[in-house]
């Protein structure tokens, strides 16, 4: 997931389970009595006609989405539950006499109290960004156009944009990206597709784009937006759609300027680099980029070209005022919210300003502010049993490929070698990152955002030429998610994800290898979905499949694919399985491994029926109440047009009913709706 109990030794090749069973057996679990809630169920319906509703569809019905939320249920839940927790944290900071604080803890305190200092900013109105729109109104040729959207520290947007990212095809360097850009809506689509829904959020598109420029002072706003949203419409016709941008191969194209300057002559690159600090020249001679969408840039660039100035500043102040609005005035601030949070994520208010400094803290001092909080919420001992769950995982996985009767001892071989290569990251980093050299100032809060925008941007840039650092985070501890890396094999499990209903040390152990085990299954198969296989255990975009072995594998996802093409997430929307498949394969994999990690920890012994459920029962019902949610129809939307998971319900449906063994515990006959013939379910890992 860019996603994902904690159990002492499962007896999977040796260890005991027994020990956390006696530390936890007074206690209760935080959910239920065993770690499921039972009240979430609805009876009425038959687990195999939507398994998903079986366990959550009492809460779904009497669940209600916060007016600042776009969705609810057990993500959004941690979510709050993390935002409570880094307030606490800032409020004991203020408590504290100012001169008594570290230098990061003052930084801390200062940017917080900039950002809720709403008194101060409306006071100052647009006088602390006028330099920025004078300078955008004053570019005069496409060469300062280009040279702006380059600029790290001016809060601009770009038509390309570009990263520092560990090199595809050597994973001990850094390679400098670039990919397609431009857009202010969430994905192309939003701006082609046929749809009555889509086609009146285009029309509160162009109001907000007139409102942003009447904001700026800008005369003729009206007319002004429509050639802004042309030109954003041209942008998306030759952009590429979200399932190719997927494809690790076909977006990794890497070429020296001099033929990215043949390739798309109509921008100029030269500027645009230099303002990023990038030289045309390396110390090993001509500097090699990476373009992603690489035919897409030719017309990219002719749009460019063709677009008269004039409508690129219109466009630049529209960005820059979106990208600084949290930082502006309340009338900006709530311009943005009012399409991008109500039109697009169906929100009805803002997020408390309290909550939303938290989140600036996350994002812009991330280390000094995730020490405090893994220092406060996040025990080294449930690091030591993180780390025994997921040995159990990869342990269960070594089994699985071991015995797969549809793969070649050859790429068996180089399979087993790349799940041995893993490497595990839980909770927080290693190694904290140096802050200091970042300046923060109460009094200047857009100051500040500037400032650390060119403070990120020059750490991930004096990295190129350098060795890669494999131990990297690129989430912090608060955050729920997890993720997995393809170029260094990695899989990272922060702090704020470890906790119920994915994690509860008092739960079941059903319940837990059901939900953390399988999120810890979801990430390691990330490593083997459609795109993560294509790397080796070395993180090295570099085929290691025999041709027969590919085939056999393909053959298979292909089925996926068209069984996530069935769900209909909104009326005359239906999921993109071939965009989702990553996730689809490893929400799949994932539970497949934890069950039979499940099943290898419990070492033959009896099976004990918990208020009537068996283990392989629970495991399957701790799965599906992982994913309990409920989102309102707009964001749905935009998770269906541009991301690359499925819908939550479909996390449930669609990967158990290829599942054997949840035919033959919930006893799922051919009647039932989402039952597949053996022969229609999908086995991969």
């Amino acid at each position: 997931m860019k996603l994902r109990s904690l159990i002492l030794s499962a007896v999977i090749l040796g260890g005991s389970m027994e020990i956390l069973a006696a530390e936890s057996a007074t206690q209760k679990a935080t959910l239920g009595t065993w770690g499921i809630d039972l009240s979430s169920m609805d009876t009425s319906v038959k687990p195999g006609d939507d398994f998903f509703l079986y366990m959550n569809g009492s809460w779904l019905k009497n669940a209600k989405i916060p007016a600042d939320r776009s969705s609810t249920g057990s993500f959004q839940n941690l979510q709050i539950l993390s935002e409570n927790r880094m307030k606490d944290i800032v409020t004991d900071l203020q408590s504290k006499p100012y001169e008594k604080l570290s230098p990061e803890e003052k930084k801390i305190r200062d940017l917080y109290e900039a950002f809720i200092d709403t008194d101060s900013i409306e006071k100052k109105g647009l006088e602390p960004v006028k330099k920025d729109l004078q300078w955008l109104a004053s570019l005069k040729n496409h060469t300062e156009i280009a040279a702006a959207m380059g600029n790290p520290g001016r809060g601009t947007d770009s038509l390309f944009a570009t990263h520092i990212d560990a090199d595809a095809k050597d994973s001990n360097k850094y390679g400098f990206y670039i990919r397609q850009a431009g857009l202010g809506l969430p994905e192309r689509d939003y701006y082609l597709r046929k749809d009555p829904q889509l086609e009146t959020t285009r029309q509160a598109y162009k109001q907000h784009l007139s409102k942003m420029l009447s904001l700026a002072g800008i005369k003729d706003a009206d007319a002004r937006a429509a050639a802004v949203f042309e030109l954003e419409t041209k942008i998306a016709q030759a952009s590429w759609p979200a399932a190719e941008r997927r494809e690790a191969d076909k977006t990794y194209n890497p070429m020296s300027i001099k033929k990215l300057e043949k390739l798309a002559p109509d921008f100029p690159w030269l500027e645009f680099f230099k303002a990023q600090g990038l030289a045309p020249k390396s110390s090993k001679g001509e500097r090699i980029v990476i373009a992603a969408e690489n035919t897409a840039f030719p017309e990219l660039a002719k749009i460019f070209k063709e677009t008269p100035v004039a409508v690129w500043q219109d466009w630049h102040t529209i960005h820059y005022l979106q990208n600084m609005s949290a930082y502006l005035p309340k009338e900006i601030d709530d311009t943005v919210f009012d399409f991008y949070g109500k039109v697009i994520g169906g929100r009805e208010q803002q997020m408390e300003r309290s909550t939303r400094g938290v989140h600036l803290l996350d994002t812009r001092l991330s280390h000094p502010f995730g020490k405090l909080y893994v220092a406060r919420y996040f025990p080294p001992q449930s690091k030591a049993k993180m780390q025994n769950l997921i040995d159990n995982l990869l342990k269960a996985y070594d089994a699985d490929i071991r015995q797969l009767p549809w793969m070649t001892e050859q790429t068996r071989k180089k399979a087993l070698d790349k799940l041995h290569a893993f490497k595990a990251h839980i909770g927080y980093p290693d190694k904290w990152r140096d802050f200091s050299k970042l300046s923060i100032d109460k009094n200047d809060l857009i100051g500040n955002i500037q400032r650390s925008d060119i403070f990120e941007w020059n750490y991930r840039m004096n990295r190129i030429d350098k060795p890669t650092d494999r131990n990297e985070w690129e989430m912090t501890p608060p955050m729920i998610n997890a993720y997995y890396t393809e170029t260094f094999n990695s899989i990272f499990f922060p702090a704020g994800i470890l906790q119920a209903p994915f994690f509860d040390p008092n739960a079941d152990d059903a319940v837990n290898y059901g939900g953390i085990g399988a999120v810890i299954g979801h990430e390691i198969s990330h490593g083997f979905d459609d795109q993560g296989s294509k790397y080796d255990g070395q993180g090295r975009l570099i085929s290691w499949w025999t041709n027969e072995d590919r085939k056999a594998f393909e053959d298979r996802t292909s089925k996926l694919v068209a069984q996530f093409n069935a769900f209909e997430a909104l009326p005359d929307m239906h999921v993109n399985g071939q965009l989702t498949l990553g996730e689809n394969i490893g929400d799949l994999s994932g539970v497949a491994i934890a069950l039979k990690a499940y099943r290898l920890s419990q070492n033959n012994k009896t099976d004990t029926k918990l208020d009537g459920f068996t283990g392989d029962q629970r495991f399957f019902m701790a799965f599906a109440q992982v994913w309990q949610s409920k989102y309102r129809d707009s964001e749905l939307r935009k998770l269906v047009l541009s991301n690359p998971h499925s819908p939550p319900n479909f996390r449930v449906v669609g990967p158990l009913r290829n599942i054997d063994e949840w035919y033959q515990a919930f006893n799922v006959k051919s009647e039932d709706k989402n039952y597949l013939s053996p022969d229609q379910r999908v086995k991969l890992w």
